[in-house]
């Protein structure tokens, strides 16, 4: 069974990586194009990575732990690790520093970044192939989160061609985005086997309490539901 999961964990592993790197790359080009002194620049760098790694160390220390695998109260632990970030992505995007680099980040990349859910959703899917989750949890069944990934791919491309429709385009699709997260993570908290489980076939949905499959809600979610809330209130507040 150690064998069989290593493939999987690689592959989550590999994937989380990847996107811290190419957000706290996008984030070094954006504080380039700022007026303020290095010191500050750098320090903005050294916090958000500082932030991200404790983060991912905690999280991963209590799945390996078995913190998030007791579902015997709700709601379930998993959720935690999924809602903490959401206060601080607000605080970055209401804040007064959050707001002046969301006016200097291309809106297409804010949209562009969706499209590692297309991965997610195919990771999702074999780890149903390998009998890790359940069919309801896969674009086989009642996930169709992969269209927030396939979407984001021509809605950044008008969104970097400038088109005048592009924006109103844009809001639309983060709203969609959003409401298909909503979907999935109903669909895993009610695949869970805590007392008000609604799918019962097998297996149960505790994979993702598990280390490093905890990235996916601890990590990945957030990721998604962030950069929907920052694009948003970029085009919304855009003058």
């Amino acid at each position: 069974m150690k064998n069989d999961l290593l493939l999987p964990k690689l592959l989550w592993f590999s994937l989380s990586l990847a996107c811290i790197l190419i957000i706290a790359f996008g984030l070094q080009k954006v504080l380039q194009k700022t007026s303020w002194e290095k010191a500050k620049r750098q320090r903005i760098i050294f916090i958000s990575s500082f932030v991200i790694l404790v983060w991912v160390c905690l999280i991963s220390v209590l799945a390996y732990k078995g913190f998030f695998s007791d579902f015997s109260k709700m709601p379930p632990k998993a959720l935690l690790a999924l809602l903490l970030p959401l206060p601080f992505a607000l605080l970055i995007a209401f804040s007064k520093t959050g707001t002046k680099l969301l006016q200097l980040v291309p809106p297409q990349w804010l949209v562009f970044m969706q499209s590692f859910r297309i991965f997610v959703e195919i990771l999702l899917w074999l780890a149903f192939t390998a009998n890790l989750l359940p069919v309801q949890m896969t674009f086989e069944g009642g996930n169709f989160d992969i269209l927030s990934g396939v979407l984001a791919l021509p809605v950044g491309y008008l969104l970097l061609k400038k088109k005048s429709f592009a924006p109103k385009l844009a809001i639309a699709f983060n709203v969609i985005g959003i409401l298909l997260l909503l979907n999935i993570l109903i669909i895993a908290v009610l695949s869970m086997p805590t007392p008000f489980r609604y799918f019962m076939n097998e297996p149960y949905n505790t994979i993702v309490a598990t280390f490093p499959f905890i990235l996916l809600p601890g990590l990945l979610v957030p990721i998604a539901y962030s950069f929907h809330i920052f694009s948003l209130r970029q085009l919304l507040t855009k003058k």
